[in-house]
C-alpha cells in the first residue's frame, strides 16, 4: 500500500453576500479515494466555503460543472463563489489580462455553505500511482466517485443532518441525476432537499443526432432556440424571448414534427408551408431550408444565420459573434462564446486558488479537456446504450423522497443544452411537477456572464433554498 499525504490549505475570510456580512472559512483540500485494501487511487479537490458559527442546521450545497471533463471554475468564479472574475456583460470577448477578480455579492453564502468539486482529471484532481483516469471516466464511475467525496465531506465536517443540495451545470446536470441516484439508493442513503440544474441535459437523443443517423427528435428541439436567436440579431420580428419561444414551441411540436414523421410521404404543398413558416421563425432563407431538406443542424445554423454579415453566432451563447477565416464555410471555425471567456476564467481560478487561498501544488490546473475518453454506457445496459436518458433516475429519486425539489435554470440563447429539450425531458411521466421550479434568463449556457442574469440566478436559487 502506497502512502499519500493529501494537500490542503485554509484561509479565514469575510464578505457581504445577499446583503449579509458573513465570516467564513475557505478550504481547498484533496479527498483521497482508496481501493478496498486501502491503496490510494485518486485525489479529488474540493473548495469549500463554510460560514462561521458551526450551525449544523445550515444547508450545504455541493456544486460541479460538466464537460464531461470540466472543472468547477465556471460556477465558482462566475456565479456562486465569494469572488468572481469580471468579464464583459454584453457578450464581447474577454481580451487579455489582467482580469479583475472582484467581490461577488451574488454568492449564496448567506443561505448555504458551498462545496465545489473537481472530478478526476479536472482542476487539480488526479489519479495516484498506477491508477488510470478511465477508472473514473464514465457515467457510473464518475457518479460513484462524486457520491463518495460527498459522503466523506459530510462525515469529516459533521454535516450528515444538515439540509443538502446538489447543483450542476451542463453535463453537471447529468451528473446530478446520477449522483442523486447514488446517494439516495440503499439504506445508507444521503437524503437531498433539492437539486439545482443549470443548463440541463438529461435526455441525450434530444440533442445528439441529426443528419444521416435518422434521429428526427433533435430537429424540433432546436427550433425555439433558433427563433429567439434570430429575433435577438434582427433576423425576424417578434415579441419578447418568452413570446417568440412559445410560438416556436407550438409549431415545432405540431406541424413541424408531424411533417418530419411523414418522411418522404410529405406532400409538396405541406412541405412548402413548413418551409415558409420555418423561414419566418428562424430567419433562414427558404432556399437554404430546402437544400437542408427541412432539417437544419445547429452547426449549420451558427454559420448561416448571419452569413450575409460575415459573422457566426456562438454555441454556448448565441449572443456572441465571431469572424471566420472563410465566410463560405459550412460550420464555424470555433465557438465565439467559448474563446470569448476561457482566458479570464483560467487565469482567475489559478490566481484565486494558488495565490489567494494558498493551495501549493506544481500540478497544472485543467479547466477543460483533461478527460480523454468517456464511458457512456448506463449501468446494466451491456456494451451499447440504446437510449441515453438519465431523467428517469432523477424522477425516481424525487418519487422516493417526498421533500426533494428540483430547480431548473435555462438560458434562451443556449444551443449546447437547449431549453426546449430540457423541458421535454422533464415533463415526461414520473416527475412530480408540483416540486419543479423553472426559471429563464436573457443569456446563454452560462447565464451568469450577463450581470443582470447573474443577480437574477442568485436571487432565484436563494429563494429555492430558503423555501425548503
Amino acid at each position: 500500500m502506497t502512502d499519500y499525504t493529501p494537500l490542503s490549505s485554509e484561509r479565514q475570510l469575510s464578505g457581504t453576500f445577499g446583503g449579509q456580512r458573513i465570516d467564513y472559512t475557505a478550504r481547498v483540500a484533496e479527498t483521497v479515494l482508496k481501493a478496498e485494501d486501502g491503496t490510494p487511487k485518486a485525489a479529488i479537490v474540493t473548495t469549500s466555503y463554510v460560514a462561521k458559527g458551526n450551525d449544523r442546521n445550515r444547508p450545504v450545497t455541493f456544486l460541479f460543472n460538466g464537460g464531461p471533463g470540466s472543472a468547477s471554475l465556471w460556477l465558482q468564479m462566475g456565479a456562486f463563489g465569494p469572488k468572481r472574475v469580471d468579464t464583459p456583460s454584453d457578450a464581447t470577448d474577454d481580451g487579455a489580462p489582467p482580469f479583475p477578480i472582484v467581490d461577488n455579492p451574488d454568492s449564496l453564502l448567506d443561505v448555504t455553505d458551498l462545496v465545489f468539486i473537481d472530478p478526476v482529471g479536472t482542476g487539480f484532481s488526479h489519479t495516484i500511482g498506477e491508477t488510470e483516469g478511465k477508472e473514473y471516466w464514465g457515467l457510473q464511475q464518475d457518479a460513484k466517485s462524486i457520491a463518495e467525496v460527498i459522503r466523506k465531506w459530510l462525515t469529516e465536517n459533521g454535516r450528515w443532518n444538515s439540509p443538502k443540495y446538489l447543483g450542476g451545470e451542463s453535463y453537471g446536470t447529468t451528473r446530478s441525476a446520477l449522483v442523486a441516484s447514488e446517494l439516495e439508493s440503499g439504506w445508507n442513503d444521503v437524503a437531498l432537499n433539492g437539486v439545482i440544474l443549470i443548463s440541463s441535459i438529461l435526455d441525450f437523443p434530444t440533442v445528439w443526432g441529426g443528419g444521416e443517423d435518422g434521429n428526427e427528435l433533435t430537429y424540433p428541439m432546436y427550433i425555439p432556440s433558433m427563433a429567439v436567436t434570430a429575433a435577438y440579431h434582427g433576423k425576424r420580428t417578434g415579441g419578447s424571448p418568452a413570446e417568440v419561444a412559445e410560438e416556436a414551441r407550438q409549431w415545432a411540436l405540431g406541424p413541424y414534427m408531424t411533417a418530419l414523421l411523414k418522411g418522404q410521404d410529405l406532400p409538396a404543398d405541406e412541405r412548402a408551408k413548413i418551409r415558409a413558416e420555418m423561414s419566418r421563425l428562424t430567419g433562414l432563407s427558404e432556399e437554404y431550408i430546402e437544400r437542408a431538406n427541412l432539417r437544419v443542424t445547429p452547426g449549420r445554423f451558427y454559420k448561416e444565420l448571419l452569413r450575409d454579415r460575415g459573422q457566426v453566432v456562438g454555441r454556448f451563447d448565441s449572443r456572441y459573434l465571431g469572424d471566420d477565416f472563410d465566410d463560405a464555410g459550412e460550420t464555424p471555425d470555433n465557438d465565439p462564446s467559448g474563446f470569448g471567456i476561457d482566458g479570464a476564467y483560467t487565469a482567475a481560478a489559478n490566481d484565486w486558488l494558488r495565490r489567494s487561498l494558498g493551495f501549493d501544488t506544481e500540478r497544472d490546473y485543467v479547466p477543460l479537456g483533461g478527460v480523454t475518453e468517456w464511458d457512456w454506457r448506463p449501468e446494466g445496459e451491456g456494451s451499447v446504450a440504446p437510449y441515453l436518458n438519465v431523467a428517469p433516475k432523477l424522477a425516481r429519486a424525487m418519487r422516493e423522497n417526498s421533500q426533494m425539489r428540483v430547480f431548473v435554470g435555462q438560458g434562451w440563447y443556449d444551443f449546447a443544452t437547449p431549453f426546449f429539450a430540457a423541458e421535454y425531458s422533464m415533463n415526461r411521466p414520473g416527475f412530480p411537477q408540483d416540486r419543479m421550479t423553472w426559471k429563464y434568463y436573457d443569456a446563454g449556457h452560462m447565464m451568469y456572464l450577463r450581470d443582470e442574469d447573474r443577480t437574477k440566478l442568485s436571487r432565484d436559487v436563494r429563494a429555492f433554498i430558503k423555501a425548503r
